[in-house]
């Protein structure tokens, strides 16, 4: 398994997993796909050798250079691969990148996605806000969780 930028070839596939992972809770199209890659979101794929796509996350940035912050915007991960910490790999690498800007993670997380939660809540996020009816059209709540931001060291600088 590799990660690489999520290209447009991938979309299809993307789309595909969209349908079959969150039914109920209106998957996101080719165009919305397009338009994350277009406004320059950071968008990761989860390639096997045999170039299937087993996985993808995609993190928006947020406001001026020094300032920003982060919005997981998805995640999602092929079911024949759950379970082989391709999820956890693709979470570590969009964090990695809120690293480099030293800035805040938000994300929304359906109420009853244990495992999902379990997942972030390792990873530093921490509950923050509840919305009621978040998703549509099941009308499932989510919680907002938010991870703070984390400084990398430069090259060279002498860290604590």
């Amino acid at each position: 398994m590799k990660l690489e930028p999520l290209r447009r070839k991938h979309i299809p596939r993307c789309v595909a997993l969209e349908k079959q992972l969150f039914p109920g809770d209106s998957p996101w199209s080719a165009h919305a796909f397009h338009s994350e890659l277009d406004a320059g979101a950071y968008y990761v794929a989860a390639v096997t050798d045999e170039d299937v796509l087993a996985g993808y996350a995609g993190l928006a940035i947020l406001g001026p250079r020094g300032d920003q912050e982060t919005s997981l915007h998805t995640i999602g991960v092929d079911p024949a691969f759950q379970g082989m910490g391709v999820g956890t790999a693709l979470l570590r690498t969009v964090l990695e990148r809120a690293d480099e800007l030293a800035a805040p993670v938000f994300l929304e997380v359906r109420t009853d996605n244990e495992r999902a939660i379990g997942l972030y809540e390792r990873h530093g996020f921490e509950r923050i806000g509840l919305r009621k009816r978040y998703y549509q059209p099941s009308g499932a709540d989510a919680y907002t969780m938010k991870r703070p931001p984390v400084r990398v060291a430069e090259p060279g600088e002498a860290t604590a």
